[in-house]
């Protein structure tokens, strides 16, 4: 009889156990990252000249403007992002504090891949890379005076490389990504399909000749991907409002152009990048949460991709510019606070890929990162364990 209940209570202990764990709601956190902070890339020196990246911007803000109230310092020191060591330093405060996926801004310009080594030489050789997930956001813009802060204020839409490509050079961008990184164990994928991001639909479209091009491109690469032996592409939209200009596009009677657009090109998913791209950042970080979720809200029921949540820690885009649109009040309080919102909406929508993207992991420039600093220290880390890790 005592054994009876000796094993009856152990029984007992495993069902919850079990039954705890099939309770436990899993969200891929995933925060954009921004491969500029490097000391290894010959390239990123015409911008960058001190050879570390754009810590020259971050580093340099008072010497060129003195006085001004943006004077940010990374609590991590002005490190290289594309040192293995360094990078694995990342990863294990990321996962820690609950961000388990990087989107890597990934740039070709000028026929050839653009800031990889952050990416190639830091995070795929980091010792613990089996912690993290990571994918593309194709960055297909164009590369304008804004980089270097000594010409920012000259001309600052001077086109030095274009995003744009033709078919051949689409192609060859295609079958490398599936190569090089698709076929990855790390790379993340819904439901086994490959997520690459696009940045840019506009230069796109600009590239590959028009609408029914972009169409055919797109498709003959979900077609390559599956040739590589994945179920099919998961193709990312960067929501944002040129991105859904659909001129060229002839939608017929529709009465929803925008999504017939999307449709046409075979876009399966989207997320936003930045909150500047869709509603007024000169604003309270709450009253910007507000239109934000009304807007997760509209995309939601006007579309018939699925989106993913998007959260922005800030915007200020001063460091580069001088002068900018600021954020106010995003303290990492309002960031948790935004945070929940986020989980709401992923919770609200149990059938999709619990995912919630962040701009960002270390756009300082921009000021959005998670990463810790002298004003906040690690409180946006902290927000996103407190919401991911700690509440079970």
């Amino acid at each position: 009889m005592k054994n009876r209940l000796c094993l009856l209570f152990v029984f007992l202990c495993c069902s919850i156990l079990l039954f705890g764990q099939g309770k436990k709601q899993k969200y891929d956190i995933a925060a954009f990252l921004y491969p500029a902070y490097a000391s290894d890339d010959p390239r990123l020196r015409p911008f960058w000249p001190m050879g570390i990246g754009e810590w020259e911007t971050v580093m340099t803000m008072q010497k060129r403007n003195p006085g001004h109230y943006w004077d940010r310092k990374p609590l991590w020191g002005y490190i290289n992002e594309a040192d293995p060591s360094v990078m694995s330093m990342e990863i294990e405060q990321a996962t820690k504090h609950g961000v388990n996926v990087f989107i890597f801004d990934w740039y070709w310009f000028d026929g050839r891949p653009f800031m990889e080594t952050t990416l190639d030489n830091g995070f795929l050789k980091a010792d613990n890379v089996d912690k993290m997930q990571f994918y593309l956001m194709w960055a297909n813009h164009d590369v304008v005076n804004v980089w270097d802060t000594r010409l920012a204020r000259v001309k600052e839409d001077n086109v030095i490389w274009t995003g744009k490509v033709d078919r051949q050079e689409f192609e060859k961008i295609c079958k490398r990504n599936i190569e090089k990184y698709f076929k990855h164990p790390q790379y993340y994928k819904i439901d086994g399909k490959p997520v690459f991001m696009i940045y840019d639909i506009p230069q796109l479209i600009a590239g590959l000749g028009g609408v029914e091009e972009t169409a055919d491109a797109l498709e003959w690469f979900k077609k390559e991907t599956k040739k590589a032996g994945f179920p099919g592409l998961e193709l990312q939209i960067t929501m944002w409002s040129i991105n859904m200009n659909y001129s060229g596009f002839d939608a017929g009677k529709t009465t929803n152009p925008e999504n017939s657009f999307v449709k046409k090109l075979g876009f399966t998913s989207a997320t936003h990048y930045q909150f500047a791209h869709f509603t007024n950042v000169n604003e309270d970080y709450n009253v910007i949460m507000d239109a934000v979720e009304k807007e997760w809200e509209r995309i939601d029921s006007s579309y018939d991709f699925t989106y993913y949540p998007h959260i922005s820690v800030g915007w200020d885009n001063s460091p580069r510019t001088g002068v900018s649109a600021v954020v106010k009040n995003n303290t990492p309080e309002n960031f948790e606070k935004a945070l929940r919102r986020a989980k709401a909406f992923a919770d609200r929508h149990p059938k999709q890929k619990p995912l919630i993207t962040i701009n960002s992991w270390n756009e300082w420039t921009e000021t959005s990162y998670l990463m810790p600093c002298n004003v906040f220290g690690y409180g946006y880390l902290d927000a996103v364990k407190s919401v991911f890790v700690d509440e079970k």
